[in-house]
């Protein structure tokens, strides 16, 4: 399975990886919590949990000296996603903070560019055309996007503006995953979790912002969400392929 881990190794993570499938998605296909989450809270909360694991297990497990800064920034980027996810979920005593949660997942994404960039940096991929040319085209579509599902026709608070670098962060996660995709083509699994993970907080933005709201729009969030985080912590395992 993963040739580059013992088979006890290659297990777990396998494992882990099938266990949050059929949380995530056997919660969509059997729950039916509200209309705008068929999946109920703790199938969500559980899987993100599942991938924070997974995210220390490749961190653990990892015994190159190449690849393991990077494992331990992915890992810690995802555990600060899973502290944005229950903030969103309404279970903490301290209700749902918008705020907050953008805070947690954008300093998930600050350990995410950094373990990006600095592993791009270590393993030889420092072509600058393609590092720059794609973090700029994805600035444009978060700013882009930004606009058309945040700031279009509302009057503007200051969380509406909190939402721009918010979304040029994320952005920014998907620019330095393609910039470094384009120079090993093994890593488009990284770009796409990361280009997942800004396309659900479009759509979750939508619901906040622009009030756009339709049946199992939450499903939608995380159906993308999550998928994203798991192609972002499990490209860790692509790291180990590539990475000799």
């Amino acid at each position: 399975m993963f040739p580059y881990l013992t088979s006890n190794q290659s297990l777990w993570l396998m494992v882990l990886l099938i266990l949050w499938a059929i949380v995530l998605f056997g919660g969509f296909i059997f729950g039916n919590e509200s209309e705008t989450h068929r999946t109920p809270a703790v199938n969500r909360m559980a899987s993100s949990i599942i991938l924070v694991i997974a995210g220390w297990s490749w961190f653990l497990f990892c015994e190159n000296p190449e690849i393991r800064p990077f494992a331990l920034l992915i890992a810690i980027g995802m555990t600060f996603g899973f502290g944005g996810d229950l903030v969103l979920s309404r279970l903490l005593p301290i209700g749902r903070s918008v705020i907050l949660g953008m805070l947690l997942f954008g300093v998930g994404h600050i350990f995410y560019i950094f373990g990006i960039v600095q592993s791009t940096q270590r393993w030889g991929y420092t072509a600058v055309p393609p590092r720059m040319n794609a973090l700029i085209v994805w600035l444009l579509i978060g700013l882009i996007g930004w606009y058309i599902v945040v700031f279009r026709g509302q009057k503007p608070s200051v969380l509406h503006w909190a939402a721009l670098p918010y979304a040029l962060l994320l952005a920014s996660t998907t620019g330095v995953a393609m910039g470094l995709s384009l120079q090993a083509n093994d890593f488009i699994w990284l770009t796409i979790g990361a280009g997942l993970f800004l396309f659900s907080d479009l759509v979750l933005a939508g619901e906040l912002f622009a009030d756009y709201k339709f049946r199992s729009v939450g499903d939608v969030v995380w159906l993308t969400y999550g998928p994203g985080q798991m192609l972002i912590v499990y490209s860790i395992g692509i790291a180990h392929a590539v990475i000799l």
